[in-house]
């Protein structure tokens, strides 16, 4: 990987990890969060698109389809993440879906996009599910456990599903279309206002500006530091394989179980972080 895609990477884990924080203080506030989020984003990043190659597109087909398909993904990805941060502990639900989101990555990286797993990368994988095991088993015996099931864990490895979905959609869409990473970013977060308004049609749209008074700041940030963080991603892997690129953008699961043990004060600091740096250590073999 050369030293600009490593940079990039480095910068999208630092924004993710800053979003993330935001979102888990707004569990509550669900869809109408994501409404305001998605349309904030599109609206802000959207000044930027003439400046950043335009919309870059060989073929409009392929880019409306490219940018449909990926707003239900991450939807749908948002929606399990919400759920997730509403079951159980920050540092638990983010560091299980960023350590299997890329796990799943690589392998359909390597099996859909034709991309090679060096044999280091093996050791890395073996890293990183050890690793979202220790996390999970933090948990364990919480009131966050269901019938022996954990639903951090769950909804942290559905969340992990959601990841390798749209991101191997996502590099497969630039590559075949020539997309620009902002104009394909601002694309989906735009067509994501009218999937999450069909939510919010079902009574929930009276949240709307109840959650905008009491988040606004919160959802401004979010705007911006959101589509940032995969806009950077999404430059990335127009110049290494995305097989290199998820999982060393998941450094930021050791940000967030720092900031999980040390400012919210959850269970077990100690083996949070220990468990999160086994998955940084996975995350940084499969890089090499």
């Amino acid at each position: 990987m050369s030293g600009l895609a490593l940079l990039l990477v480095l910068a999208a884990a630092v924004a993710h990890a800053a979003w993330n924080v935001l979102a888990h203080g707004t569990s509550g506030s669900g869809p109408a969060f994501l409404w305001w989020g998605s349309l904030v984003g599109g609206l802000v990043w959207a000044v930027a698109i003439p400046f950043t190659g335009g919309w870059g597109a060989d073929d409009l087909a392929g880019l409306l389809i490219g940018v449909a398909v990926s707003a239900v993904l991450h939807v749908a990805y948002m929606f399990v993440l919400q759920r997730g941060y509403a079951a159980g502990d920050l540092s638990t639900v983010y560091a299980t879906a960023r350590g299997s989101g890329p796990l799943i990555t690589v392998v359909l990286a390597v099996t859909l996009l034709g991309e090679r797993l060096e044999p280091i990368a093996v050791v890395g994988v073996v890293a990183v599910v050890a690793g979202i095991v220790a996390i999970g088993l933090v948990d364990r015996g919480t009131r966050h456990a269901r019938r022996g099931v954990d639903l951090a864990l769950v909804y942290g490895l559905l969340t992990g599903v959601g990841i390798a979905a749209y991101t191997v959609w996502d590099t497969f869409a630039l590559r075949a279309w020539g997309i620009s990473p902002v104009a394909y970013m601002v694309g989906c977060v735009l067509c994501e206002v009218p999937i999450i308004s069909l939510v919010l049609l079902r009574g929930r749209h009276r949240e709307l500006l109840p959650v905008w008074r009491l988040h606004r700041g919160r959802i401004l940030a979010f705007g911006v530091l959101a589509p940032l963080s995969y806009i950077l991603v999404l430059t990335a892997i127009t110049i290494a394989p995305v097989a290199l690129v998820a999982p060393v953008r998941e450094v930021s699961v050791l940000l967030v179980s720092l900031f999980g043990a040390l400012v919210l004060r959850e269970a077990h600091p100690g083996r949070r972080l220990a468990a999160s740096a086994v998955v940084v250590a996975g995350v940084v073999l499969l890089a090499l």
